[in-house]
């Protein structure tokens, strides 16, 4: 899985759209290999975007759990600690 594509499910708050919109573009931009489309493939690309970050926001809707829900800052600082461990 991409690195730069986070958990977003079980976090309070929710997700927002801005981090399902990333989400999206990330894995667009990989599935694509590019970060930057040409102008012929830009609107295939911006419409791809949009239809997965749509997807992925009905399946955060529909998903359901009984664990406690998970703390930004908490998580934010366990993916520092894995960083600095690696370098």
């Amino acid at each position: 899985m991409c690195r730069n594509i986070r958990t977003l499910h079980n976090f309070e708050p929710h997700a927002t759209s801005d981090e399902v919109h990333a989400a999206a573009l990330q894995y667009v931009r990989k599935i694509a290999g590019t970060t930057k489309p040409s102008q012929a493939n830009a609107e295939a690309f911006e419409a791809a975007v949009d239809e997965i970050a749509h997807t992925t926001q009905h399946l955060l809707d529909a998903l359901v759990t009984t664990a406690p829900p998970k703390n930004r800052e908490v998580e934010a600082e366990k993916r520092r600690a894995r960083f600095k461990a690696r370098a």
